[in-house]
């Protein structure tokens, strides 16, 4: 290349691959299909070769296009972070902050923390993103992560707030049709809810369930969101939160002297962050939320 190419020409080339057409980029950016057709015909004749092949379906990325999107995504990541790194320097509490938690404490736990953290904050805005993943907080992945696992990178400020208490649990359909088994040993009768792929975490968790495998689960899935939906919908005996299972009546803990699980939890950010009001008040609420939720009964 003749000419380093702008960071406009890196955003709109990503809209692209991630839309599959210059109208949806467009659209995603605000600009005209016409710019978008013009962004990536300069960023083609700057690297010298063909990004997307074209036809009436869209634009298909080529290998080249492919071999360029994680730098693309890293670009866009790093754009997103400098923004807002460079509009945390006021004295007021405003603008996004983005938020990484596990599905499940995502959906049942975190929003009644956010939506007290926004009556009392209304500039403030939150950018929610559900994963079971641990996204990297040193390469500004999110301003603020839920972990189930001790940090350990140094550049961290890390809260530890608890730890939630997992259990073996079915809904009282299930139990009823086919009864509660009286020892762990009794399991392999059931139906048993559980993982597909197995991780770290679950490798650790099994080392108190030593008899349970794979082949022994009759619903395989990696959402702890679906397992506790398939809890709830009576399918059988799997792995939940106690504190969540007890707002559910109908749910029912099974064994509880025999299994009972930790997930230690900690509510992490950068530690250049602190000093950022707007992510300094989300860090608290989510401290003091989460640990209220860990010690209610």
């Amino acid at each position: 290349m003749n000419s380093e190419p702008s960071w406009d020409l890196y955003r709109t080339f990503l809209a692209v691959l991630r839309e599959q057409s210059l109208s949806g980029a467009a659209r995603s950016l605000g600009l005209t299909q016409p710019t978008v057709s013009r962004h990536i015909d300069a960023l083609e004749s700057l690297v010298g070769y063909d990004l997307f092949i074209r036809s009436q379906r869209g634009l298909s990325p080529t290998e080249a296009a492919e071999d360029l999107r994680p730098y693309a995504e890293t670009l866009a990541a790093t754009t997103a972070a400098l923004v807002r790194a460079a509009s945390s320097h006021g004295k007021e509490v405003r603008g996004p902050v983005r938020l990484s938690v596990s599905e499940v404490v995502g959906v049942e736990i975190v929003p009644a923390i956010l939506a007290d953290l926004r009556a009392r904050h209304p500039d403030l805005v939150i950018e929610l993103v559900l994963s079971d993943a641990v996204d990297d907080l040193i390469r500004r992945d999110a301003d603020i992560a839920v972990r189930m696992v001790e940090p350990t990178q140094e550049a961290l400020l890390a809260r530890r707030v608890g730890t939630i208490e997992l259990g073996l649990h079915a809904h009282r359909s299930y139990i009823e049709r086919r009864g509660v088994p009286a020892s762990l040993a009794d399991f392999r009768g059931h139906d048993l809810i559980g993982f597909d792929r197995e991780t770290p975490a679950i490798r650790a968790m099994l080392k108190q369930m030593r008899f349970i495998t794979r082949d022994h689960f009759a619903l395989r899935a990696d959402s702890n969101l679906a397992q506790f939906a398939a809890i709830k919908a009576g399918f059988g005996i799997g792995v939940c939160q106690v504190q969540l299972a007890r707002r559910e009546p109908d749910l029912v803990r099974v064994l509880p002297e025999e299994v009972s699980l930790g997930l230690p939890t900690y509510v992490v950010m950068h530690e250049d962050l602190k000093s950022s009001p707007r992510c300094r008040v989300v860090f608290d609420a989510l401290a003091a939320g989460l640990a209220a939720h860990i010690r209610a009964v």
